[in-house]
């Protein structure tokens, strides 16, 4: 079994930072790749950002050059800096992972096998 946590999310104001995190615990001896989506009320789950086992990343053209992602292989920790943050940030973001030594990431929901509840992150002033 393996579960995902995420935490850090918050109240940040409009060109303010947060830092996410994601710990994926549980059968971890294989590795993962792991990604993050985020929710608004009413609509689909968002593919954000993305690291492969090898440590490539892929961001969506929204965030590109505000967020950055990055891991700690060790304890199987992904983190999500995001800086600038904009009124259009606030969601509910979700860190999944798939299991598996990946030299690529994934922008589909349907490749992560393990989802967190979700962290929120308001941006207001």
């Amino acid at each position: 079994q393996v579960q995902v946590a995420e935490s850090g999310g918050g109240l940040v104001q409009p060109g303010g930072s947060l830092r996410l995190s994601c710990v994926a615990s549980g059968r971890t001896d294989n590795g993962y790749r792991m990604a993050w989506f985020r929710q608004s009320p009413g609509e689909e789950r968002d593919f954000v950002a993305a690291i492969s086992w090898s440590g490539l990343t892929d961001y969506s053209n929204s965030v590109k050059g505000r967020f950055s992602v990055s891991r700690n292989s060790s304890s199987n920790t992904v983190y999500l800096q995001m800086d600038s943050l904009e009124a259009n940030d606030a969601a509910v973001y979700f860190c999944a992972a798939a299991e598996g030594r990946y030299y690529t990431t994934s922008r589909h929901r349907e490749d992560y096998f393990y989802w967190g509840q979700g962290t929120q992150v308001t941006v207001s002033s």
